[in-house]
């Protein structure tokens, strides 16, 4: 979690009230004004209030921070911000508010007064549930729970992808291209619009002068556009710079195009690219990409935890990824962006207070006050009884009927037997994909219906070509019927490469006819 005192708007507030805080975001040309949300759900701003992006109903900059009374309990899921700066969120409930400068009708609602305070966004938003929003300069786009895309605001480049360049004063659903299409990931550059859909294809509109829209060419698009170099490329997530745009693959790849004159695209030089080119990231997989509108830097962050960050840092032009000692990729806004802007919501944390959870984890597979140890593949695992009888009925039958202090395991690895253990004090499992396999077949032997939940889930996250087959056998032998049908169509999606792995060749004969033939009926063979 991250130290929101990395930004100096909140240097002046206390220590008791920076401990409160649950969500923040910085803005503003100058990183002058933030917005944050307290554990109780409470809503407070400070800063300049330009246009009254502060939605405290007036334009009075404060260095103390306000509460913003109508979002107090609203609970905001996604937040993002413009240049002039306008602000827009969305809630838990699927609503929309925006306020601040609307000078090209950003906000939606139909004038070009700015908005002091925060309004709902009714038009055509009313009947739909939104779950993301991302803003451009002048700009906003939404993303709904149905996987469709609304957009309003400024329009001199195409970029509310409505097919003209008239400014649009109300949402107005993005259709076109993306009618009938699941969209999943939005995001905005200064001028352009682009999104990711469940299929793992992305589309770009708006301007694309610096080539930011990854088509080729550098013409504007006044609708959406399907990036076609990536076609087999399965796209999970989008960022978006100034004019630069970055694309993260299911299978921790990232992709990169439009403006480099700060080196923003990690090639290792400064020439513009029109077409998405491949970042070499030290064969380090990728879990998440990060740029903003306001500024010319990218960072990303690796499965091991490590981060990486290039482009523009503070006046300095990074040409190729370069490892930075940070724990997050909102570390290398604050420090190294200009402005020192936060690119997208984020949670802090600043309390070193343990929680019951904390307390518990600490004390995991520790002998000082551990009252029964297993011996897993001659090695001690430390726990504690009463905590393995409350979390798992397994135990609880076990425990009760033996008072023994020491317990042989001969089923599980130690590997397993340990990440199983530590899941009962944590709620959270730590392995790779491959090793995840085991312990979901330990979820399935001790009916942990949860556990083995979160085992497909980090299994998921670690597929790749080399290991896809593999973790689809595993998930046809212990019935994981979810995970089957994601590991199915990952081997589809990536069938050429996947065909030619040695786990194919030593596939299952059964499961090896099965998959051809649900292949088949999927259409993976057709020209």
């Amino acid at each position: 979690m991250l130290d929101v005192g990395k930004w100096p708007v909140f240097a002046l507030l206390p220590p008791e009230e920076l401990r409160l805080i649950r969500q923040a975001c910085v803005f503003g040309s100058a990183a002058n004004e933030a917005l944050y949300v307290t554990v109780n759900d409470e809503v407070f701003a400070l800063g300049t209030n330009c246009s009254g992006c502060l939605g405290l109903g007036d334009l009075q900059s404060t260095i103390e921070p306000r509460r913003i009374d109508v979002l107090c309990g609203k609970k905001i899921v996604s937040l993002s911000y413009g240049t002039g700066p306008h602000v827009v969120i969305a809630t838990a409930d699927g609503e929309v508010y925006a306020w601040g400068h609307n000078g090209y009708s950003q906000l939606g609602n139909g004038t070009t007064n700015h908005g002091l305070t925060p309004a709902l966004v009714s038009t055509n938003l009313l009947s739909k549930r939104v779950t993301e929003v991302a803003c451009g300069s002048h700009h906003t786009i939404a993303l709904t729970t149905d996987g469709e895309v609304y957009a309003w605001g400024y329009n001199n480049s195409g970029q509310v992808g409505s097919g003209s360049t008239a400014n649009q004063p109300t949402p107005r659903r993005v259709s076109s291209c993306l009618q009938n299409k699941i969209v999943v990931n939005i995001a905005c550059g200064q001028l352009c619009s682009m999104a990711v859909l469940d299929n793992g294809e992305i589309y770009g509109w708006g301007y694309n002068c610096n080539g930011q829209l990854g088509l080729g060419n550098n013409g504007n698009q006044q609708t959406p556009c399907r990036i076609a170099a990536l076609q087999g490329v399965n796209i999970v997530q989008v960022a978006c710079g100034y004019a630069h745009t970055l694309a993260l693959t299911d299978e921790g790849f990232v992709y990169a195009w439009g403006a480099n004159s700060y080196g923003q695209l990690g090639t290792g030089n400064k020439s513009n690219q029109a077409l998405p080119t491949p970042i070499n990231t030290d064969k380090e997989r990728i879990v998440e990409v990060a740029a903003c509108h306001t500024s010319h830097t990218s960072a990303a962050k690796t499965q091991s935890g490590q981060v990486l960050m290039w482009g523009q840092c503070r006046g300095q032009a990074v040409a190729s990824p370069h490892l930075a000692h940070f724990s997050s990729t909102d570390d290398v806004f604050a420090c190294f962006a200009t402005p020192a802007v936060t690119w997208h919501l984020l949670s802090v944390d600043g309390d070193d207070y343990l929680t019951v959870a904390q307390s518990l984890k600490k004390e995991f597979d520790s002998p000082d006050i551990s009252d029964l140890k297993f011996l897993v593949d001659g090695k001690c695992i430390h726990v504690h009884k009463a905590l393995l009888k409350i979390r798992c009925e397994h135990f609880r039958t076990l425990l009760n009927e033996s008072d023994q202090d020491a317990i042989e395991i001969h089923q599980f690895s130690y590997l397993v037997y340990r990440a199983f253990l530590e899941y009962l004090y944590t709620d959270t499992i730590n392995l790779p994909p491959e090793d995840a396999i085991g312990l979901l077949d330990l979820a399935t032997f001790y009916r942990e219906t949860r556990l083995k939940r979160l085992c497909q889930e980090t299994i998921k996250r670690g597929i790749s070509e080399e290991n896809a087959i593999t973790l689809l056998s595993a998930a046809v032998k212990y019935e994981a019927r979810d995970l089957e049908e994601f590991c199915f169509k990952f081997c589809v999606n990536h069938l050429t490469a996947v065909t030619q792995t040695q786990a194919f060749a030593d596939m299952d004969h059964d499961l090896l006819k099965n998959f051809i033939s649900k292949a088949s009926r999927y259409g993976a063979f057709k020209n």
